[in-house]
């Protein structure tokens, strides 16, 4: 008798086949391109830093924007526990990095022109206990509405930043990662009820899945950035098409807020975005770094405070 596998279990294993074929292409041409790839993962019961080598992860004895030094303890690329790449002091975010991010929110905008108050940054703050690493679950609040993925590069600080001229501010930068703003539209948008900020919409626990890996040496504002739900690709563009490069999102916000290092700056969205339910898988793929896949779940047993008493 011939078993087949459900299409679960086929997704689940070509997820897998996916990630470990992305994540180790890139490393064959690392050393001449003068790459690193760094990841954060539970070695041993502990949460540690290490460097991607080929199929195998090297630990390191500290975080990769301090003096650290290589261990000889190393893990199978295939084996290891993800965790989110930093453990960030805080993380932000922008609102409308994309022209063709403007449909989403009714936010004006024809042609080529670009709406004053978005000819600057808009960077927004996220929880930094919305983080969850690769493989992790999305957890929708019982309560929630629709809620939607929104597949972006994820800047990485790599050093004290404070009002860093645009020139100087990629030398603040340790990398780049994938990253999800998952993002509720009924405590953002809704027009009797919306928050008055954003801080659950894109705050929640979960709503931040970022990492499996943080790339150095890339051309951060040249590379191809794409969103796949349960294997179908929902967003694909390049991010030279963010109107704020990263050189200019670093210098502008490091005016107002001192970076750390470590924290996150999720770069924007593009296009339309696609509603997430239970049972469904997120991909988020960047190119030379990676991909960061989550399966959505829905949390149980909570009180919907969206209605009312009896």
């Amino acid at each position: 008798m011939t078993i087949k596998p459900s299409p679960k279990s086929r997704n689940v294993r070509n997820g897998v086949l996916r990630f470990l074929v992305v994540i180790m292409l890139p490393a064959l041409s690392a050393e001449a391109a003068e790459l690193v790839k760094y990841c954060r993962i539970n070695a041993a019961g502990r949460p540690a830093y290490a460097i991607v080598e080929k199929d195998r992860v090297r630990l390191i004895t500290a975080a990769p924007y301090e003096a650290y030094e290589k261990t000889e303890q190393t893990f199978a690329l295939s084996e290891v526990k993800f965790l989110p790449p930093t453990v960030p002091t805080q993380v932000l975010a922008l609102a409308w990095n994309y022209k063709s991010h403007f449909v989403v929110g009714n936010v004006a905008g024809q042609d080529d022109e670009i709406p004053p108050k978005f000819r600057i940054p808009q960077p927004f703050f996220k929880s930094p206990s919305c983080l969850v690493g690769h493989g992790d679950k999305i957890v929708l609040p019982e309560d929630a509405g629709p809620t939607h993925a929104e597949g972006e590069m994820v800047i990485v600080i790599g050093k004290r930043a404070k009002s860093v001229p645009r020139d100087k501010a990629l030398d603040y930068v340790l990398g780049v990662t994938c990253g999800n703003d998952v993002s509720e539209r009924y405590w953002q948008y809704d027009e009797q009820n919306k928050d008055i900020q954003w801080w659950r919409a894109k705050g929640a626990d979960t709503f931040g899945p970022c990492g499996p890996l943080v790339v150095t040496g890339l051309d951060f504002d040249n590379l191809q950035l794409r969103l796949r739900l349960n294997g179908a690709v929902k967003q694909d563009v390049n991010t030279s098409f963010m109107m704020h490069d990263v050189a200019g999102i670093v210098s502008f916000i490091s005016r107002y807020v001192t970076l750390l290092p470590g924290d996150l700056i999720f770069t924007g969205t593009p296009g339309n975005t696609e509603e997430i339910r239970p049972g469904d898988f997120v991909e988020v793929e960047l190119e030379g770094v990676g991909v960061l896949r989550n399966e959505v779940t829905r949390e149980q047993g909570l009180p919907n405070l969206n209605e009312k008493d009896p």
